[in-house]
């Protein structure tokens, strides 16, 4: 398998790892609903700074290219979940599952709050559109020598 493959596997699967964490640390589930309690400061928190969190994670393992990569986790962990209670676990008492135009639109804010943690990595391992290669080092030392 080829060594790019690779850290792009490694780099979902802990990315899906460390948003179904942030999950269980901060208690919430964002396919249920609950009322207005629902929209709490730890549900903001798991809808957009663990997906961040995760963005910044996928591009730090996989590097060039993971603004693109880094849109998979918290999509796959949010079907995951639905899933899980839909079929498999059900609702608690006292909760409903969000419809999925809403989950739809939950789902697409934590992919969004993602793909910025991707980008924002990218840019600060500095390994965007060909930079990482660079031309002059950061002591001012030519790393590609000219041509004569």
């Amino acid at each position: 398998m080829k060594q790019r493959y690779l850290s792009g596997i490694v780099a979902l699967l802990a990315g899906m790892l460390l948003n179904f964490a942030g999950d269980k640390l901060l208690g919430v589930k964002i396919e249920l609903f609950l009322g207005l309690s629902t929209f709490s400061f730890a549900w903001v928190l798991d809808l957009f700074f663990v997906p961040f969190l995760v963005g910044l994670l996928v591009a730090w393992i996989f590097g060039r290219g993971a603004k693109w990569l880094s849109y998979l986790p918290p999509l796959l962990v949010r079907c995951l979940s639905y899933a899980q209670i839909a079929y498999i676990t059900g609702t608690p008492h006292g909760t409903n599952l969000n419809p999925l135009g809403w989950w739809g639109f939950y789902v697409i804010l934590a992919m969004e709050a993602s793909g910025i943690g991707g980008i924002l990595g990218e840019v600060l391992i500095k390994n965007v559109y060909g930079r990482s290669k660079g031309i002059i080092s950061a002591n001012g030392e030519k790393l590609v020598p000219e041509k004569d």
